[in-house]
């Protein structure tokens, strides 16, 4: 049976698809990527931007959410993606979404929405998908591992 879809964790502030390779491979062989938690977890939202709100995954401690993800780097780089969204006329979540279908070997994200209207919220982002050189240099710059990636130690053993 061929592999037609891989469904691996990415987002900006979780990498490792672009790092070791696997992108390539996948449009290398024509399979397709179907990222999943492209909002890292919550943390590519405005959620966090001002403290931990109850109803959010860390304020019920669940079972995918870590301590270390709220750290001050992880914070830092959330504050400054958050202003080239602002820049960009969009939510931090909207451009999350734009920013991991911006390549052409992911075929879609797949999103942990709780309400409808975040479903439609988030494809408003996909007006505005493009990205200058500049705006990624900067998500680059900002966007570096953020420790999220509580799936690997699983596909490494």
């Amino acid at each position: 049976t061929p592999c037609l879809i891989h469904q691996p964790s990415y987002s900006m502030l979780n990498r490792w698809i672009e790092a070791d390779g696997l992108l390539d491979t996948l449009g290398e062989e024509g399979i397709g990527c179907i990222c999943f938690s492209p909002l890292a977890q919550g943390l590519l939202t405005n959620k966090y931007l001002s403290g931990v709100p109850e109803e959010s995954r860390a304020g019920r401690g669940a079972a995918s959410w870590r301590e270390g993800f709220l750290s001050e780097e992880n914070l830092g780089a959330i504050r400054g993606l958050n202003e080239v969204a602002k820049r960009r006329g969009q939510s931090l979540a909207q451009m999350a979404i734009a920013w991991v279908l911006r390549d052409p070997r992911v075929t879609s994200a797949l999103i942990g929405a709780s309400r409808p209207e975040q479903i439609t919220d988030l494809v408003k982002g996909l007006d505005n998908a493009a990205f200058s050189a500049e705006e990624l240099a900067e998500i680059d710059k900002l966007a570096t591992d953020g420790g999220i990636n509580i799936w690997q130690r699983s596909s490494d053993s």
